[in-house]
């Protein structure tokens, strides 16, 4: 089965697109943003070119999936500086703010988000969606880097005492965070059903969990294993519920816009559709 065009779908099929799509743009947008915080304040010159190349990337990232969006109707605007806080899809993972100068953090948390994006893109390359399977292609190969940067600083800081312990208090902050990235929306029986991304969150999960579990405890660290359920924090992203992390930073990204008593924002990036994507 091959999904239509956005005009094409029928309430249910719109509805699963949207809310994948959502979550796409979202996760990408807010890892950006985080990502910023850290430009100039990596350990190395390497790494703030590194981390600012990233942040680059990510929100090239969300501008493709947003465009996409766009198709339904929406525009930048509505999507991004002037909706509603508690609209947004991302997991809390994303939003979370760093622990302070601490750069175990950053490299943590992109490596298990990193490692949840490339099974999540490797599904979509089958999905039923051809706007999505267009473009899944081009962020696969950004990511691959993105996954190789995560874990060349995770063996990197693991070298001694020191660095697994910062790397451990960071797992064990992170963690909890990082499940709510399988959290499904009111849509996922549609998603998988319809093909949009044809594995359930739950499975990706479990393989997730395969994949981060021996890499982590290869360096030393401890990774939790209680049941999903036990360790999720209240605030689950998916479902519009968020941390005060999140408000923080969704006033800082919309200061400006708002400032300027601005009723339209420059694009995110060149229209996808009008470049080579």
């Amino acid at each position: 089965m091959t999904l239509g065009a956005a005009d094409e779908l029928n309430d249910r099929e719109r509805a699963a697109v949207e809310a994948e799509l959502r979550c796409l743009a979202d996760d990408e947008f807010v890892a950006a943003e985080r990502y910023t915080e850290w430009q100039v304040r990596g350990p190395t010159l390497e790494a703030d070119v590194a981390v600012a190349n990233i942040a680059q990337d990510e929100l090239g990232h969300a501008r493709l999936w947003y465009d996409l969006l766009e198709d339904f109707g929406h525009d930048q605007v509505d999507l991004i500086w002037e909706r509603d806080p508690a609209d947004f899809r991302h997991a809390t993972l994303l939003e979370q703010g760093f622990a302070e100068g601490d750069w175990a953090d950053c490299i943590v948390r992109g490596y298990l988000y990193d490692t949840f994006e490339r099974l999540r893109l490797e599904s979509l390359e089958e999905t039923t969606y051809p706007r999505i399977a267009d473009r899944v292609g081009k962020v696969l190969g950004e990511e691959e880097y993105h996954r190789e940067h995560a874990h060349n600083w995770l063996e990197r800081l693991a070298e001694d005492a020191e660095g697994r312990r910062r790397l451990q208090a960071a797992l064990d902050r992170l963690f909890p965070h990082a499940l709510t990235l399988f959290e499904p929306t009111d849509h996922e029986e549609a998603i998988v059903d319809l093909g949009v991304r044809p594995d359930p969150l739950s499975e990706l999960r479990a393989e997730w969990r395969d994949m981060v579990t021996p890499v982590l405890g290869g360096l030393g660290l401890d990774v939790p294993v209680a049941d999903h359920e036990d360790l999720l924090p209240a605030a689950r992203g998916r479902d519009g519920s968020h941390t005060d992390d999140w408000a923080s930073l969704y006033n800082e990204f919309t200061f400006t816009y708002e400032q300027l008593g601005r009723s339209e924002a420059p694009a995110l990036m060149p229209d996808p559709d009008e470049a080579d994507v």
